[in-house]
């Protein structure tokens, strides 16, 4: 069922731990979210990047509707002018969005051409500006993500001064990519893998602000990862490793939560979206949306070749629908790949 707008009444508030899918172009899209969903209950899960223009001026029912079922789900916003980011965080408020969060770290042509994005990280002042006129204009929680800074700032007093600079406005939790931002010399898929790691400066964040709520993200490969971190910080986000193996969600609220019970099946994961193609066909969409976010379900599985063969070459074909998971998922059953770990280690 597709979210309408409807205005928040309570603030969600932020509690360690929490483990989070990072907000990705492309990528974390409504389908990719309610694939997710079906995996981890407790997960945040986060829209792609929304510039304030679009969601101001654009199609809003197709920028921002969302399914029911994906909260808890924050939109992440790109903008430098406070008015206009305070109007679409009331916007996405009103449809029902359970946070918003500001974009200090994409390195992007664009967000550059824009002064937005990782440009904010040399203008700490404006940030605050811009997260206190979010928080004025919305009752739930502004959230802001960023960078340990870019080019040549040193990433002691970059992180301290953006950090501050947010939180002094008002920010309820800030969460850290820990690279730099090159925005001279380096392409934005250069910038989430070539800018080294520095998991200990984050550390350092946090042991600095001990009240509060710092997330960490970058290259972060599972859950083991995350529990390692969540030693000293007090949220994990994943990016392209639950992408790329949404099946590790799976284990999330186990791991992470500590709930009791087995982990999500991922066969159920799979048959739920179903009747969600169903709707998504219906209402004029195609096969290839759906499926994408599904490629890596069964990586490491036995039959996983197959299931992505399917989806990829058969999914994509004029008239595909729900039939061509259903197809995948015997491709895998036959292989043994819907067995539990420990059945297939045995």
């Amino acid at each position: 069922m597709t979210q309408e707008p409807v205005k928040q009444e309570k603030s969600r508030k932020f509690k360690a731990p929490l483990f989070a899918v990072a907000p990705m172009m492309d990528w974390t899209d409504k389908h990719c979210r309610f694939f997710h969903r079906g995996l981890t209950r407790r997960t945040l899960l986060y829209t792609e990047m929304l510039t304030s223009e679009a969601v101001i001026h654009g199609d809003r029912a197709r920028l921002l509707a969302f399914d029911a079922e994906e909260h808890p789900v924050a939109l992440q916003l790109g903008g430098s002018d406070p008015a206009r980011l305070a109007e679409a965080a009331r916007l996405g408020a009103d449809f029902g969005y359970d946070e918003v969060n500001l974009n200090v770290g994409c390195p992007s042509d664009r967000v550059q051409s824009g002064t937005f994005g990782a440009c904010l990280m040399l203008r700490p002042a404006l940030v605050g500006r811009c997260v206190a006129a979010m928080k004025a204009a919305v009752d739930i929680p502004v959230t802001v993500k960023c960078r340990l800074g870019v080019d040549e700032q040193d990433i002691e007093t970059a992180l301290d001064g953006l950090a501050d600079a947010a939180l002094a406005a008002g920010a309820d939790a800030l969460w850290v990519h820990a690279r730099k931002a090159w925005l001279k010399g380096l392409s934005p898929k250069e910038n989430r893998d070539v800018p080294p790691l520095h998991y200990d400066r984050v550390y350092r964040l946090k042991a600095r602000l001990p009240r509060t709520f710092i997330g960490i993200n970058g290259g972060i490969a599972g859950l083991k990862d995350a529990g390692e971190h969540l030693g000293h910080v007090d949220g994990v986000m994943l990016g392209r490793a639950a992408y790329h193996d949404p099946g590790l969600l799976a284990a999330v609220d186990r791991v992470v939560y500590g709930e009791a019970g087995p982990d999500a099946d991922l066969e159920a994961a799979a048959l739920r979206m179903l009747p969600y193609a169903e709707r998504h066909l219906a209402a004029g969409g195609r096969m290839p949306a759906v499926v994408k976010p599904m490629l890596g379900l069964f990586a490491g599985r036995p039959g996983a070749r197959a299931w992505r063969r399917i989806l990829t070459v058969e999914g994509v074909k004029e008239g595909a629908g729900p039939k061509v998971v259903e197809k995948a998922l015997a491709a895998v059953a036959e292989a043994g790949g819907l067995a539990a770990p420990a059945e297939m280690a045995a």
